[in-house]
């Protein structure tokens, strides 16, 4: 039995180390500064901040880049999130879990949904949802039948009936959310610091001078919407803006809202029109308005970062 047990203890212990030490290393920070992680979805957006880090340091995680230094006087991370939903939960969790993170900031471009709203301004929503998150219903004599119904969910359109979303906390109990708020505080120093700024109308392509027909704005509240969807459809646009009550939608920030609310981290979302998502009245104009509408939420995004607390 002696020999046994002798010949065992090793065997056990390299089995216990298969199953700790990488989760272990998988949930080691990389350094101990609180920081403002100020995410992008990609390239344009990126490329608006990226030169604005003082002392930048990169790190490259599971293929992405992380750079740590500082902007407009705060410790902060800039990373880029990848397009779509489960590219941006996944970043999210991973800044998360590899760095101490104070606050998420999310700088972007986005389709605008509210008529009121044109290319250009910049939008601070109150919460996010994510309106692929459906059931799609079956068709009868009698109309559609969806498999399940909850009372206070947007309407439907056609065949697809919102469900929201169940998402659990260590400090509550699972909830389903249509909506998930943006964090109050940061919201709430979005309206003090960002109505007013003066944002860009005009930009250079291909030698050309285009000018949007009226300066742009910065408008903070509403609801926000998200799904991996490329929207550019006038009558899908009118619904998202009826029964969601949209300002605007996009294809990542409900994601990084989700996460950041299921690991208690405050977060925010900048976004500025690059297009009306099929409200344009011959095309749809991201490929023209991108790198303004990228300038425009980065400017933003470093005057709200100036105001932030230390």
């Amino acid at each position: 039995m002696a020999f046994c047990t002798t010949m065992l203890r090793p065997i056990v212990l390299i089995l216990l180390g298969l199953m700790v030490l990488p989760g272990a290393a998988f949930a080691q920070k990389i350094d101990g500064t609180p920081r403002t992680v100020v995410m992008t979805a990609f390239g344009p957006e990126y490329a608006a901040l990226e030169g604005a880090v003082v002392q930048p340091h990169s790190f490259a995680i599971n293929g992405m880049t992380f750079v740590t230094g500082t902007l407009e006087g705060k410790p902060v991370v800039l990373m880029k999130s990848g397009v779509s939903v489960v590219n941006a939960a996944m970043t999210t969790q991973l800044v998360l879990d590899r760095f101490a993170v104070r606050r998420i900031v999310f700088s972007g471009i986005a389709g605008g949904v509210d008529p009121a709203l044109a290319i250009g301004d910049v939008i601070v929503p109150e919460d996010w949802g994510q309106y692929l998150e459906a059931s799609f219903a079956r068709e009868t004599p009698q109309g559609w039948r969806p498999p399940e119904s909850f009372g206070e969910a947007p309407p439907n359109w056609r065949f697809i009936y919102p469900r929201g979303t169940t998402v659990a906390r260590a400090d509550r109990a699972p909830q389903r959310f249509f909506t998930i708020p943006a964090d109050p505080a940061l919201i709430a120093l979005a309206r003090k610091v960002v109505p007013g700024l003066a944002l860009s109308a005009c930009v250079d392509i291909g030698g050309q001078r285009q000018c949007l027909p009226r300066a742009p704005r910065v408008i903070v509240g509403g609801t926000g919407v998200t799904a991996g969807i490329y929207a550019d459809n006038a009558e899908f646009r009118d619904y998202l803006h009826t029964a969601w009550h949209a300002r605007v939608l996009d294809m990542e920030s409900a994601a990084v809202i989700q996460v950041a609310y299921a690991n208690d981290v405050p977060g925010i979302v900048f976004r500025s029109l690059s297009d009306l998502a099929g409200g344009d009245a011959d095309a749809n104009r991201m490929d023209t308005f991108m790198q303004l509408a990228s300038a425009n939420s980065a400017k933003v995004v470093r005057a709200y970062l100036a105001a932030l607390p230390n």
